[in-house]
């Protein structure tokens, strides 16, 4: 009834003659609501002020703590076709197992003796290299031997040339004593010739001093020619000390010339040699690329290239390993906001996919089904879903990880920053505040030594 007439029916007509006015109108309803509003706003109250964690949520997934322990592709360094395959996916390998065996598409490589023969043309060319060596070494023997000799050949021409300055002397020497001698017998040729004149000397004194003066003018042309042999023995000398100069200078410089020769040609053999060792080195080692190995210990996950006689570029992935050995970690992305309250060594709280929990993420002493995990790593450069990558490692001091876990599977982490009243939380969710920020307690203990 609305009660909109003045005429008020329940002052003509008693509701307690009815079963349900009975029961209506001798309870007191009102007064027992009062008490629960009046109780939940206590409780309400006191809620507010308990202690709330504040945090930051993301998703991630689950994978290694090093980058060599993840999965990974398997490539060939060279171009190739698919021979034979020596494993099936699901099967473990160890390190340096082969996985397949491959054969070369390239005309260059066909000849299997490739390696050997190249190696024949080595030994050859080392055994010019020693020739050429050989060469050098008698080159320099004979160079030696030439200037040993042209310095004997020097000396002996020196010393014809000293005898022949010598003998100049001697006869410059002797026709200066030819000329004394014939300016004497003038001298006497013509004293007695005036004395025979005056009748004093015979005739026949006066010829024996013509005799004489004539002699000594015929020593005198002899002394002079004497002299003048013995200027050109001494020209002859010296133009034959210069042509022994000449002479073994040439032989010389065309030994070293030949030697040089040896040498360049020595040197071009080496490159040659060190040219084919480094073919050698290279078709070695191409070699054993026709055969795909493991690089670790691992499962095989997939074969990417299959099947027999499929040809494939270098570089091209062939098939995928997962390490058998390897680390958990996971990996996470807060907001850019978020990332001056996240440091190194804080700790998370990680829930994985599969395993069930119940989280309170306020109250992780209540929560239930989470893991504890450690910030190791921090990116500095924002990732293509911008936001920043953090890496999370198990942390020591909580319960181990669960066994069973899988590298790439989801999770979801809570990192846990300062500890706030609950009226603060809510009051900072309403408003759209970030959360406050956060120092752990060693960067304090850092700065305050400081």
């Amino acid at each position: 009834m609305l009660n909109i007439s003045n005429n008020h029916l329940h002052k003509k007509v008693s509701l307690k003659r009815f079963e349900s006015g009975k029961i209506m109108l001798e309870k007191s309803y009102g007064k027992s609501f009062r008490k629960f509003l009046l109780a939940a706003s206590i409780i309400l109250i006191i809620v507010m002020f308990l202690p709330w964690t504040q945090n930051i949520t993301g998703k991630g997934l689950v994978t290694t703590l090093t980058p060599d322990q993840r999965p990974q592709t398997i490539q060939s360094q060279i171009p190739g076709r698919i021979e034979q395959w020596y494993v099936r996916e699901g099967d473990f390998v160890k390190k340096g197992d082969t996985i397949l065996r491959i054969s070369e598409i390239k005309s260059d490589y066909f000849d299997d003796k490739l390696v050997e023969r190249t190696g024949d043309q080595i030994k050859a060319k080392s055994s010019s290299v020693e020739a050429y060596r050989n060469k050098v070494e008698a080159k320099k023997t004979q160079i030696a031997a030439l200037k040993n000799e042209q310095v004997l050949k020097t000396k002996q021409a020196q010393n014809k040339l000293r005898q022949s300055k010598l003998k100049v002397q001697s006869d410059s020497i002797d026709l200066e004593a030819a000329k004394t001698n014939k300016s004497i017998a003038e001298t006497q040729y013509n004293r007695i010739l005036d004395l025979q004149k005056d009748g004093f000397m015979a005739v026949k004194d006066v010829e024996a001093k013509r005799l004489k003066l004539q002699e000594t003018q015929a020593k005198l042309i002899s002394q002079e020619n004497k002299y003048i042999a013995s200027q050109n023995d001494v020209i002859n000398a010296e133009i034959e000390l210069s042509r022994i100069n000449a002479e073994y200078i040439d032989k010389i410089s065309k030994t070293q010339s030949e030697l040089l020769t040896a040498q360049s040609s020595g040197f071009d053999a080496e490159a040659q040699v060190t040219k084919l060792e480094n073919e050698f080195t290279n078709y070695q080692r191409r070699s054993d690329l026709l055969h795909i190995v493991a690089p670790q210990n691992g499962f095989i996950n997939k074969a990417i290239v299959g099947g027999i006689g499929e040809a494939f570029k270098e570089g091209q992935a062939l098939v995928g390993i997962m390490p058998a050995n390897y680390d958990l970690a996971v990996e996470t992305f807060v907001d850019p906001i978020d990332l001056p309250l996240v440091h190194i060594g804080e700790q998370v709280r990680v829930q994985f996919d599969g395993w069930p929990a119940i989280v309170f993420s306020g109250w992780p002493n209540v929560s239930y089904g989470t893991y504890g995990a450690k910030v190791v790593a921090i990116e500095n450069f924002i990732s293509s879903n911008g936001k920043y990558r953090i890496l999370l490692a198990p942390d020591n001091n909580d319960q181990e990880w669960p066994e069973a876990l899988r590298v790439g599977s989801g999770a979801k982490t809570i990192a846990l920053l300062e500890d706030v009243p609950i009226w603060f939380e809510l009051w900072r969710k309403l408003n759209g505040f970030p959360p406050n920020y956060y120092q752990p307690e060693t960067a304090t203990a850092t700065k305050s030594k400081k």
